[in-house]
């Protein structure tokens, strides 16, 4: 196809109206995972307005067609607005909808996740009061909006499953960073704990990352190197899964 409109399709779009058909509520939301205080974290927002005033939520709204090209735009948009925080990359999650998710009626999301420092974006956080980073093994503690609970569980998973064949929890981590924080965020992701020489020898055979040449005081022994990522790290596999 390319995108020449007929003289036949021109006459049906100068007749076409769109509210000829049902309407369904469709937003974008976006689920952001951080590292912090040796606890993985994910940010919500206190919703103001009904429905759901008060609930915790995902950072999310409408798309607005004369504004947003795509949904990802809308997604940068609505985290820009809401939160302050520009994420360096995100990735589409998957769709959720249905009857019952949100009580104004039939309704869609598109839901993108991503991995960001915790430092990136520190001083946005602190400057809005409704907008805050939660401990994602404490969220049964929170009464959330909507069924964004299990799309937290949706980009938990999907980040548990990098975890287990590459470097990309890595993208939790401000730079430089030590391999102790970061086969901490791939136990805390994977949910169980790795051998230290085996992850430290994974991590060095893959080139994934780069040494600083700087060092950290471990406050035990030796002092730990420091790396930062390498311009291909989100291409690397490891050859088998790295909590085997």
């Amino acid at each position: 196809m390319d995108g020449t409109v007929t003289e036949t399709e021109r006459d049906y779009l100068a007749g076409y109206d769109p509210r000829e058909f049902p309407i369904v509520l469709t937003t974008v939301d976006s689920v952001l995972f951080t590292y912090h205080e040796d606890r993985l974290k994910v940010l919500l927002v206190q919703r103001a307005n009904h429905p759901q005033a008060g609930r915790w939520a995902l950072p999310g709204g409408y798309i607005d067609q004369d504004r947003d090209a795509t949904l990802e735009d809308t997604a940068h948009r609505v985290l820009a607005s809401k939160t302050g925080v520009v994420p360096p990359y995100i990735e589409q999650l998957g769709s959720f909808g249905g009857a019952g998710r949100d009580p104004r009626g039939w309704s869609v999301t598109i839901a993108y996740t991503a991995l960001i420092p915790f430092q990136a974006c520190l001083t946005h956080i602190e400057s809005v009061t409704d907008t805050q980073w939660f401990d994602v093994a404490r969220l049964n503690e929170l009464e959330l909006g909507f069924d964004h609970e299990a799309i937290i569980d949706a980009g938990r998973e999907r980040f548990r499953q990098k975890a287990l064949y590459s470097l990309v929890p890595a993208h939790a981590l401000q730079e430089p960073f030590s391999l102790a924080d970061l086969r901490r965020v791939h136990e805390l992701l994977i949910g169980m704990t790795l051998s230290r020489k085996s992850f430290i020898r994974r991590v060095e055979e893959s080139g994934a990352l780069i040494e600083t040449g700087d060092e950290a005081p471990s406050g035990r022994g030796r002092p730990s190197k420091l790396y930062r990522r390498s311009p291909h790290l989100d291409d690397y596999r490891f050859i088998r899964n790295i909590g085997k």
